[in-house]
């Protein structure tokens, strides 16, 4: 993963139809690799973060049936804004109550929530509508 560094589009999207493939033969290893990495590397900047999370994203969205409700818990968001939303909402398609009670952690008293976790909500009840 140390690869989505590189400057060249090419290296960056080669890492994430790599991770994606991976994904299909074992998700919840990529997802915890994946999610493993992007805590050991916090400074990691904004697009290749973004690398990572949008193949967490096609991973979780490709696997939706096989994931475990652990996925949900890994998942809380951070300051990554909208990949990680969109990662959340995801994982949210099978375990919305777990991302819900996830996600509502993050709401502090008297804090004005991050606008990514609004966000996430109004995201999470479109895709969950019923």
């Amino acid at each position: 993963m140390d690869a989505t560094t590189d400057k060249d589009p090419l290296v960056q999207e080669q890492i994430y139809n790599a991770l994606c493939y991976l994904g299909e033969s074992e998700p919840e290893e990529i997802l915890n690799s994946c999610d493993e990495y992007l805590r050991q590397h916090d400074k990691l900047g904004y697009p290749h973060r973004v690398i990572i999370l949008k193949a967490m994203e096609t991973v979780v969205k490709n696997n939706i049936a096989l994931l475990d409700k652990s996925t949900a818990k890994m998942e809380v968001i951070r300051d990554w804004q909208q990949a990680a939303s969109n990662v959340l909402v995801a994982v949210g398609q099978r375990f919305i109550n777990k991302v819900m009670e996830e996600v509502l952690t993050k709401f502090q008293p008297g804090i004005l929530p991050h606008y990514f976790v609004m966000q996430t909500f109004a995201n999470l009840s479109v895709s969950n509508g019923e």
